[in-house]
């Protein structure tokens, strides 16, 4: 089996709407005049990057009234990505992963037939959201690389095992169609109260927002990967759910929703969220045998990103890795001493 990117990051790269890709290089002057936010061996972050990265998201959560302390997070956690973009990098390099333009070429053509476009299209869809041509080329040649690396390293050594596919279909899949209607669904979460340090108007506000964005054309799978606290590596897809068996809560939003509707922003007891109906149907039973390459392929993709989140922290930590000045204390994002506007802070490091 192989790691492919999920769809949703396939879709969402058409909108692009995204982080641009990160400058692989940047001449000393422009450093000197930009700042470097990490070093990470022997290659650098620009501040620039960071701020550029995470752009989209900080403006819509400085319009709903974020405090900055959830400002530095979502900074911080945007350095963190663009560390193991550079980590990812120098794998690349040594272990010669690099994907082919025959490679990115074709993975482009995918892209324009799965969203009904001509490469013309595409390509003048991108040029419209701000990247050039050359941007979105690099941005699928670094998706290719990530999933280059990911079989290499840990891709390999999973294995899924006929007991565990037979037991997803039996708790999951064998029952399909014997409970009436299900619902396919998306969601936005925006917690308050406990770790998220949000009181609930902020996070019904942030909510608000992203589905403001969503009703301005974003895709919602787009705006729940840079907001939602559901599934986001997802797009905030929850998938099927037998309709009798959700929560009051959640089949009373949906009960008025046309497929691609939204629901209003609903106040929850741990936080606000926004639901998007896909698809309503009674879903037809589906054998063991129709089943189970996708099922098996399923639970690959989960194991991966497991063994995957593992061997990335063993890297992180046999590497060096420097953050300075505003993200020095970048692994102390979530405390509300981090600090903020520019602020001075005590340089950290991993050495190898």
């Amino acid at each position: 089996m192989l790691w492919r990117v999920p769809r949703s990051a396939r879709l969402a790269l058409v909108a692009l709407a995204v982080a641009l890709t990160a400058s692989a290089a940047a001449a000393d002057e422009s450093v000197m005049l930009d700042g470097v936010a990490a070093q990470v061996d022997g290659k650098i972050v620009l501040v620039s990057e960071v701020l550029r990265s995470v752009a989209p998201q900080e403006e819509a959560m400085r319009r709903a009234g974020a405090p900055e302390s959830e400002i530095a997070k979502l900074r911080a956690d945007g350095l963190e990505r663009l560390i193991e973009s550079r980590l990812i990098e120098e794998i690349v390099d040594k272990a010669d992963l690099q994907a082919s333009d025959e490679e990115i070429d074709r993975a482009i053509e995918g892209i324009a037939e799965e969203n009904g476009l001509t490469l013309e299209q595409l390509y003048a869809s991108v040029v419209f959201h701000g990247m050039s041509v050359e941007e979105y080329r690099a941005q699928i040649k670094s998706d290719f690389e990530h999933r280059n690396v990911v079989n290499a390293m840990v891709g390999q050594r999973v294995k899924v095992d006929d007991a565990d596919v037979r037991a997803f279909y039996d708790a999951r899949v064998a029952n399909q169609g014997s409970e009436g209607p299900s619902v396919h669904v998306r969601q936005i979460l925006r917690a308050y109260g406990g770790p998220s340090k949000r009181d609930q108007k902020t996070a019904c506000a942030e909510a608000g927002e992203a589905r403001s964005r969503v009703l301005a054309g974003e895709p919602f799978e787009q705006v729940a990967a840079q907001v939602s606290e559901v599934a986001p590596r997802d797009g905030g897809d929850i998938g099927w759910l037998p309709l009798k068996s959700v929560a009051p809560w959640m089949s009373e939003a949906l009960k008025p929703l046309e497929p691609g509707d939204l629901s209003e922003v609903l106040v929850l007891p741990f936080g606000c969220a926004v639901l998007q109906l896909v698809e309503q149907k009674v879903l037809e039973p589906v054998s063991f045998e129709q089943a189970k390459e996708r099922i098996s392929q399923q639970l690959w993709e989960q194991m991966v990103e497991k063994e995957y989140r593992k061997w990335m922290e063993e890297l992180r930590a046999r590497s060096y890795i420097e953050r300075r000045g505003y993200f020095a204390d970048a692994a102390h994002f979530g405390d509300s001493t981090f600090p903020v506007r520019g602020a001075p802070a005590k340089e950290t490091a991993k050495s190898p």
